[in-house]
C-alpha cells in the first residue's frame, strides 16, 4: 500500500521512528528533517514511486500530509 511505502521512505531518509511519521510531521519540526535530509527524502520518493518531482513540489513539500497531497498530483493514491 502506498501509505506504508511513503512512511517507509520518511523513516529511512530521515532516520526516524515510525511513530513520528504522522500528517503533522513538518520540515524543520525535528532535527532530523533539515535541508540535507530533505533532498535525500526527495530522491528516495523519486526512486520508490518512479517519478520525478518538479522543483515547485520539492520546495512545497513541507510536511508528511503535504507529501501525500503532492504525490496525488502524480496519480499516486493513498486510499
Amino acid at each position: 500500500m502506498n501509505i506504508n511505502k511513503l512512511k517507509s521512505v520518511f523513516i529511512e531518509a530521515l532516520g526516524i521512528d515510525e511513530s513520528l511519521v504522522v500528517d503533522e510531521l513538518a520540515y524543520n519540526s525535528i532535527a532530523e528533517w533539515d535541508s540535507i535530509a530533505h533532498m535525500a527524502l526527495v530522491a528516495e520518493i523519486d526512486d520508490q514511486f518512479d517519478i520525478m518531482l518538479d522543483t515547485d513540489d520539492v520546495l512545497d513539500m513541507s510536511s508528511f500530509a503535504k507529501a501525500k497531497e503532492i504525490l496525488a498530483k502524480y496519480e499516486i493514491s493513498f486510499d
